[in-house]
């Protein structure tokens, strides 16, 4: 980032994660399913997945990851809580404003429905926000229960998602400082809103997964590619490419067509599975933790879910360092 065009910002501060304590393995899974380990493994890259336990919601989940957040960036407050989430406690209220209070916060709070593209979504509002002088410090949290709308007996959805919750909290800085939010794009197709849906009156999550696949390695291919060359990357400048773990193949689909090389491409799709808007802080927490993605390094996060929506943004990662925790 030139002087030229360094300009006030959105700046990652600190990352937290939460994930159950309850660990689901493919052996489990297939118990009571048409299939095998080995399939479940083949076709999707997953291993094993956690679960909430009985009276665990999505609250929990997010206040946890947001608390880590504030610690991992050694702050107790901020102005904002936007949880990027399709699994609310409830209908109504928004569960943000519980999240918030049980944080001790009177921070303006949101939900965002985004599906499998929330957490982008929500680096995209609050980042606007600090940018335009609306808050000075954000919290933006994804978090997923999905195992509260998934029909354990659907082979299709089942095996795929898992839950937990990431976090991070954004502050208002220079977009020449380490973990600055460069840019981010983002967009939607709601001809495809049958593809990914619980229908209406229904009560679990249905997919059609072969047509999810192809518009999302397309999808996600193109914006990954448009983000960065909005700041003026070329994909061979990119340090770590961090995609919504959807499916393993998914991934390496993508970084096929964008060039990427294997070792560029961070993925825990294998021990977590898909935690829809959890999932990019998760990925981003154990390559942190890993020492995947550095300080100064370039990243570029891309998602696509229901709705159909997709977005990517582009980062210079702050080399924030994690807290994990685990809740029930």
């Amino acid at each position: 980032m030139t002087a030229a065009n360094d300009r006030v910002g959105a700046v990652v501060t600190g990352l937290g994660t939460c994930l159950p304590k309850t660990v689901v393995t493919n052996d489990e899974v297939s118990r009571h399913l048409d299939t095998e380990p080995a399939w479940i493994h083949s076709r999707t890259g997953i291993e094993r997945r956690r679960r909430v336990s009985q009276g665990t919601g999505t609250g929990d989940l997010a206040v946890a990851a947001g608390a880590a957040a504030l610690k991992s960036a050694g702050r107790d407050g901020c102005d904002l809580v936007l949880l990027a989430t399709t699994t609310p406690d409830r209908r109504c209220p928004a569960t943000a404003p519980g999240v918030a209070s049980r944080l001790g916060l009177a921070a303006a709070a949101f939900d965002l429905s985004a599906v499998c593209s929330g957490f982008v979504y929500g680096l995209t509002v609050a980042s606007a926000m600090i940018t335009a002088g609306g808050c000075d410090r954000a919290l933006v949290i994804g978090a997923d229960a999905y195992s509260s709308i998934v029909d354990p007996d659907d082979r299709t959805t089942a095996v795929v998602f898992g839950d937990g919750a990431g976090a991070v909290l954004l502050e208002r800085g220079r977009t020449s400082d380490p973990g600055a939010v460069l840019h981010t794009e983002l967009g939607s197709d709601g001809t495809g809103d049958d593809l990914i849906t619980i229908p209406p009156h229904g009560e679990y999550l249905t997919m059609r997964g072969s047509d999810v696949y192809s518009r999302a390695v397309t999808t996600m291919t193109e914006s990954a590619r448009s983000v960065a060359g909005k700041v003026g990357w070329d994909m061979a400048d990119v340090d770590a490419f961090v995609g919504h773990q959807a499916n393993i193949r998914i991934l390496k689909s993508v970084a096929k067509r964008l060039g990427l090389p294997s070792e560029r491409v961070i993925s825990n799709i294998a021990d977590v599975g898909n935690t829809a808007a959890a999932s990019i802080p998760l990925a981003l927490a154990d390559a942190a933790a890993e020492g995947r993605i550095g300080t100064g390094d370039r990243l570029v996060l891309t998602a696509f879910g229901g709705g159909l929506t997709w977005g990517s943004a582009a980062v210079v990662w702050s080399g924030a360092k994690p807290v994990r925790e685990v809740r029930g």
